[in-house]
């Protein structure tokens, strides 16, 4: 039997880099739903902001200034919450940041801080997660959400150390869920496995690069990622893709890697150029992001919904949708033989 978890109206949720992108349209939507909120993120200006406006429209929050890479910090956030609410029954690891750029050419310092993020971030929040939410001994399990991406499964060139992160947030994520299931804790943990979202992301990356970052299409809106999210805090699931896109790519990644290979040699390099001359003096690997945004503008399309994810939430749906997929992937491996 599936293990039962409260409704969004019913629940406490903890999310990490709330400010921003995907975290933050997942914030509002929580509210929307009338869940309690745990806002965290390095920036408390940022952080009051958002929590006025929610408790504005009538949620109910509290806020943690949080750099995730230190557990201190995390554990705080847990303190937070459980002063405020009694504890939590989601947690959702969002906070993350990227650098563009050829590998050879980053500090390694810059390496070591976006693993304090991406990586040591997920770890930290999803063992704290983890101490609290086995102690449940009510009917009800709780969640932890690792926001992975699609590079979790095919890494990209010149986002290299990011997709390096990304891998080993699958990993780790996915080892636990094991040990968690073993010892029968009442937790539910779930990878999120976003394509190319229209956030900030490129923003707040850090870049050493001579031009502007870009994301490569197709783009979702970061609403799409966060009905994804909040879904699984409700419905149990061991990982969801976002985007067609996204699913398109590690399905090729797995069965034709060399044709992936060349593919991202061939376009994926060139996409993730803008041709615009880099202008920025700051980036979020080291400062905080201030901005308060859900998106911005990109010169692509941006869709503002997914059929595959939204099928993919529904069991009976899922089987054709993944076939129809693989058999794309398939047929365009063929033709490439």
């Amino acid at each position: 039997m599936a293990l039962p978890l409260k409704k969004l109206g019913d629940q406490t949720i903890v999310i990490t880099g709330a400010t921003t992108g995907i975290g933050l349209a997942t914030a509002r939507l929580a509210a929307e739903h009338g869940a309690r909120l745990v806002l965290a993120a390095r920036d408390e200006g940022a952080l009051r902001q958002l929590s006025e406006e929610i408790q504005r429209q009538g949620g109910e929050t509290a806020y943690a200034v949080a750099d995730v890479g230190n557990a201190g910090h995390v554990h705080n956030i847990a303190r937070i919450a459980i002063d405020r609410f009694g504890g939590f029954d989601t947690w959702i690891n969002n906070a993350g940041v990227s650098i563009f750029g050829n590998m050879l050419d980053i500090k390694p310092e810059d390496h070591r801080r976006l693993f304090e993020t991406n990586y040591w971030g997920v770890v930290h929040g999803s063992l704290e997660a983890a101490r609290h939410l086995r102690e449940r001994e009510d009917e009800y399990g709780g969640a932890i959400i690792n926001l992975g991406s699609v590079v979790s499964d095919r890494a990209l060139p010149i986002q290299g150390m990011y997709s390096a992160s990304k891998h080993a947030v699958k990993g780790f994520t996915d080892a636990l869920r094991m040990e968690l299931e073993a010892a029968g804790a009442p937790i539910a943990v779930t990878l999120v496995k976003p394509s190319s979202i229209a956030t900030p992301f490129t923003e707040h990356a850090e870049n050493y690069m001579d031009e502007e970052p870009n994301l490569p299409p197709p783009l979702y809106d970061p609403q799409v990622v966060a009905r994804s999210i909040l879904h699984c805090a409700e419905v149990p699931r061991r990982d969801i893709y976002v985007g067609a896109g996204g699913k398109m790519i590690a399905a090729l990644g797995q069965y034709a890697p060399r044709l992936a290979d060349r593919i991202m040699e061939a376009s994926i390099i060139r996409q993730q150029k803008s041709g615009r001359p880099e202008h920025r003096q700051h980036f979020a690997l080291r400062e905080p992001a201030t901005d308060n945004q859900e998106t911005i503008h990109y010169p692509h399309h941006v869709a503002k919904s997914s059929i595959y994810t939204r099928s993919s939430m529904h069991p009976v749906l899922t089987a054709t949708v993944v076939t129809g997929a693989l058999l794309g992937v398939a047929a365009l491996a063929r033709r490439r033989r």
